[in-house]
């Protein structure tokens, strides 16, 4: 077959394929454009997932006769001052959507330009585009979007069902809106109820307010501002506290100069920074904004201008771990525990007595009208459940214990929760959690300072375990090292300990190395030497923790209570589960009626 030059018609149809993915496609386009624009309202409406019927109006600066009919030819477009696609600084820029969406649709712009004594209008289908016309319209543009795909039949057999087209198209506009606060959105539709994002003001708290809007109430309640700037590139946005985490990376959201992009940077990025706060199978939610000049990112290099590439992928990179980490450490004592309201519905009882309760009408009450005798009865024997673990009511405390943070111990219970008492309320702490959150920030410490301190044992732990164990440790014992863990091959199934971590004190080597190779079976080889180290620090720490079950001494629940304060990120403890629990006065008053 000779090769031919292929018709107009065909050309554009090859290129919506590229740029008309499906309905979500178009919608971002347009919204683009409109934003461009200079609108500061943008108003979408979608039928029947979009493939019906698409609209989109703004009040931007809309498009004079001469522009609108050059602006359905392909590659023609207002956004390239000049030829240099290195400074790109708008989101639109291919001159590729309107006669791509042309190509494959019913597509009708009326849009009006201030210079205009009234507006136009052009229509374009499957490609044959019709003369401008005058037409009736007060401000910016309107552009409606009928039958698409009806000029490429074969690809509405891959649209999925319209209710899946529809949150394709939220999802893009509730993106589109997070990057642009200063911009008002309304989004209606047959499949959903009309939803309007106001405009917010300028500055971080009009953005944290568009997205608590847009990603809930509990995300404005837990977010976290951070900012990090270095080499002309910035960073800010706001980031979930620990508490707040999803079952998959979908709430971590990127902007890049007001372009919401996917790149796996973020993913990597976001994971290295909340290693030390959250398990391994929770994601945290973040919402991200760099600024750079545009000459040091391309923006060109993905059809669909959802990618991006950075000159300086390091540089960006090491600014979100660095944004991230620096606020994390500053709220590093914020936890689930924190919002007391969780706290009190897990307390408040399913069901409360009518306000007019008498409870001397109780058929419980004593014949008689005394008490005393049901409470001397044998039976009330079954509900002595014993003393606490470790009780120290008894002794004074002093008045700036209770001025503190985490306030003065006052009972120890199940060995294992500590209770202490605040100025205005009381605490209840994990031991083991907190105590594992110390532990680990002293191994980071010691593996920064001078390395970590070791004890020789004067006998050797000789642990036995499969071969494949037995190689996988030793293939890392450098690594183990650098943490006081000295190990070596004792035969082919077996390990011989000879120095341990002079932090964890007396610990079970069998445990800590069964522990440490099942985290290994799990590291890729191109894992960073850091974050592998990292898990070696979170093991140990587990370890070399008190235990739940020990019994504490006052002085020894005190010291622990003030360790917490002076240790970083003890709201958590390296697994992601809060160390304390914390109700004030006026928490504990509402769970009794008194407020």
């Amino acid at each position: 077959m000779p090769v031919r030059q292929l018709p107009e018609t065909i050309v554009n149809r090859i290129a919506a394929g590229e740029v008309v993915e499906r309905p979500a496609s178009v919608v971002k386009e347009l919204v683009e454009n409109a934003i461009d624009a200079g609108a500061s309202r943008i108003d979408i409406f979608s039928d029947g997932g979009g493939r019906r019927k698409i609209v989109i109006a703004d009040d931007g600066s809309g498009m004079t006769a001469a522009d609108l009919a050059l602006a359905v030819d392909r590659h023609a477009t207002s956004k390239l001052d000049d030829e240099d696609l290195l400074q790109i600084r708008t989101l639109g820029f291919r001159g590729e959507a309107l006669p791509s969406i042309g190509a494959v649709a019913r597509l009708s712009i009326t849009t009006r330009h201030a210079t205009e004594p009234h507006a136009w209008s052009l229509r374009v289908e499957g490609g044959d585009k019709t003369p401008i016309a005058p037409a009736a319209l007060t401000q910016g543009t309107r552009v409606e979007v009928a039958d698409l795909f009806f000029a490429t039949p074969a690809r509405l057999k891959f649209l999925k069902t319209d209710r899946t087209e529809a949150e394709a198209i939220r999802e893009v506009v509730r993106r589109l809106a997070m990057a642009r606060p200063d911009v008002a959105f309304t989004l209606a539709g047959e499949e959903r109820a009309p939803v309007t994002w106001a405009a917010a003001l300028p500055g971080a708290p009009g953005q944290l307010i568009r997205l608590g809007d847009i990603l809930g109430a509990d995300f404005r309640a837990n977010a976290i501002e951070v900012r990090a700037e270095r080499e002309g590139v910035v960073v800010e946005g706001f980031a979930a506290a620990p508490s707040l985490t999803k079952a998959n990376a979908l709430g971590q959201y990127l902007f890049v100069n007001g372009r919401p992009v996917r790149d796996k940077l973020i993913l990597g990025a976001v994971r290295a920074a909340y290693s030390d706060y959250l398990p391994r199978d929770r994601h945290p939610v973040v919402a991200l904004f760099v600024t750079l000049d545009a000459r040091e990112v391309d923006a060109n290099v993905h059809p669909a201008k959802t990618e991006v590439r950075f000159r300086n992928s390091g540089l960006v990179r090491a600014l979100i771990v660095h944004a991230l980490k620096d606020g994390l450490a500053r709220e590093g004592r914020r936890t689930a525990a924190n919002s007391a309201s969780s706290v009190i519905s897990t307390f408040r009882p399913a069901s409360m007595p009518p306000a007019n309760w008498d409870w001397r009408s109780s058929p419980s009450y004593p014949v008689g009208g005394s008490a005393a005798p049901s409470f001397a009865e044998r039976a009330q024997a079954t509900f002595d459940v014993g003393a606490p673990s470790a009780d120290i009511r008894s002794t004074e405390v002093t008045p700036d214990l209770l001025d503190r943070p985490l306030g003065a111990a006052r009972t120890q219970i199940h060995e294992t929760y500590i209770v202490s008492q605040t100025r205005d309320g009381l605490i209840v702490i994990d031991q083991h959690a907190a105590h594992e959150r110390i532990v680990y920030e002293r191994l980071k410490a010691s593996l920064e300072a001078n390395g970590v301190q070791r004890q020789i044992l004067l006998i050797p732990d000789i642990v036995e375990m499969d071969e494949a164990t037995v190689e996988r440790l030793v293939a890392r014992a450098e690594e183990l090292a650098k943490f006081g863990l000295v190990i070596e091959s004792f035969g082919p199934g077996a390990v011989a300990v000879r120095e341990t971590p002079s932090l964890l004190g007396k610990t079970d080597a069998s445990g800590l190395l069964r522990d440490l190779a099942e985290h290994m079976a799990e590291w890729d080889e191109a894992l960073p030497l850091e974050r592998r180290l990292m898990h070696v620090a979170a093991t140990m720490a587990c370890h070399g923790s008190v235990r739940a079950g020990r019994v504490l001494k006052p002085e020894e629940m005190n010291a622990l209570l003030r360790e917490m304060e002076a240790t970083p990120n003890s709201g958590q403890c390296n697994h992601g589960r809060p160390t304390y629990v914390e109700l004030t006065l006026a928490d504990i008053e509402k769970l009794f009626g008194r407020r």
